[in-house]
């Protein structure tokens, strides 16, 4: 509302500014938990018996190459059960999420390209394991705008720290700088520290106004003579920074909830990170990103059984508690929630250099689970299967670009058509290829 320099005008040409879908989308929003490391899916979200049949012994069949050495068959620790009329199974480790089970849809057939975290995670968060591409919500943002020009359109949290990769997880690549997606660390509770240099220590907003108005006219000169696309993101980023010191304030405040609320969250850094991730979304912002931690958590190469309780139970509470919060305040129809990691892991034991079981699991490309929730999905179901032990995806295997050409559908977009002109070609979140399951569409 006519905050300083920016002219109507001005939010028009941004990148940041609303634009329309190629079609009517379910969804506006996305919000992605992201277990960096790689979760089990045969812990979690894909049960496999047979594993209990074979424990202690090689597996039959094909041997499939891992990364690390690997043994016998692994059953998991954990029990499942059915969930909701439909009957889903899911792991006592998401028991709290399982609650949810008639809203959920759980792709048991996703599969990637190598065993390493590095490629992988640029896979997942760009469509490209090699070259450095825009992330997704990058894409989304080009695709969509924000629906708030004072706060960021694209917001990835990570407490401790940044994952493998760091902020190339959420590049905006070629596209404008203006898209990339705004680091925020939520293990700090003081705005100070959530978002860094928020507030000047040097210059009231009035001074900050002025040295921001004569910083544009010296670029704009500069842009006549010489145009450059980094110095318009830079300015653009410099104008949000401005923005963002008088919305922040309030949307990563979550002492206005009440109580009860805060308490369904959970007082520790994962449940405050998912209710601030939902009050972003209810203000405008398109894409959030919640990270586990620093590094990658999920990489349980030993004690399995230990650290994969820990790390399910830091999330369980606070996603069942976003999904019923969602719902109550209308938003779970238009909201797409996409939980999952870079791959799976092996239904072998990894072994160590004599030998000897790790109690743990060796990444896996070849087969793992992701599912999602919410805007345009239809729940209670499951999308393809992995073999009897959860070694590889063989019934209606999905990639990484079936996944992002389904949310993109979702989000009303024709994942072949958005493309941006880049170095003589169109380029595409998904590459060449990616198809829409649309088996678990509402």
């Amino acid at each position: 509302m006519g905050m300083g320099a920016l002219s109507l005008g001005a939010l028009a040409d941004s990148p940041l500014a609303a634009h329309a879908p190629h079609f009517a989308p379910k969804a506006k929003r996305v919000i992605h938990f992201f277990l960096n490391g790689g979760p089990s899916h045969v812990d979690t979200f894909d049960p496999k018996p047979m594993l209990a049949k074979y424990a202690g012994q090689p597996l039959p069949g094909e041997y499939l190459r891992t990364e690390r050495k690997t043994g016998a068959a692994f059953p998991s620790p954990f029990a499942f059960q059915k969930y909701g009329q439909s009957g889903l199974e899911i792991s006592e480790l998401f028991s709290k999420t399982a609650a949810h089970a008639d809203s959920i849809a759980v792709v048991r057939s996703m599969y990637a390209q190598v065993p390493n975290h590095e490629p992988s995670l640029m896979l997942m968060n760009c469509g490209d394991s090699v070259q450095a591409r825009p992330s997704f919500g990058s894409w989304l943002l080009y695709g969509l705008g924000s629906e708030n020009q004072n706060l960021p359109g694209f917001v990835a949290m990570c407490p401790g720290g940044m994952p493998i990769k760091d902020s190339e997880n959420w590049q905006a690549g070629f596209l404008p700088g203006a898209l990339q997606g705004t680091f925020v660390d939520p293990q700090h509770r003081e705005l100070d520290k959530l978002i860094e240099n928020i507030r000047s220590p040097h210059a009231s907003t009035a001074i900050q106004r002025r040295q921001l108005d004569l910083l544009r006219d010296i670029n704009a000169a500069q842009q006549r003579t010489h145009s450059d696309p980094r110095m318009e993101s830079r300015i653009q980023s410099f104008e949000l920074a401005f923005r963002m010191q008088m919305e922040a304030t309030d949307a990563f405040d979550i002492a206005r909830e009440s109580a009860v609320t805060r308490a369904a969250y959970g007082d520790h850094v994962h449940g405050r990170q998912t209710l601030i991730a939902r009050r972003l979304l209810e203000r405008g912002v398109r894409f959030v990103q919640l990270w586990h931690g620093a590094g990658q958590p999920w990489d349980h190469h030993s004690n399995i059984k230990d650290s994969i309780r820990k790390h399910s139970g830091d999330i369980d509470g606070p996603i069942a508690a976003l999904m019923a919060d969602l719902k109550q305040r209308g938003m779970f129809e238009d909201t797409l929630i996409l939980w999952g990691g870079e791959f799976g892991r092996t239904p072998t034991v990894e072994l160590g250099d004599a030998g000897k079981s790790q109690l743990g699991r060796d990444h896996n490309h070849y087969g793992f689970s992701v599912w999602m929730a919410g805007g345009g999905i239809k729940g209670g179901m499951v999308h393809g299967a992995t073999d009897e032990f959860g070694f590889k995806a063989v019934e209606k295997r999905a990639s990484v670009h079936d996944l992002h050409a389904t949310m993109l559908h979702l989000l009303g977009f024709d994942h072949e058509r958005l493309t941006y002109r880049h170095a003589g070609r169109d380029f595409r979140l998904t590459d060449v290829s990616g198809d829409v399951m649309r088996d678990i569409l509402a």
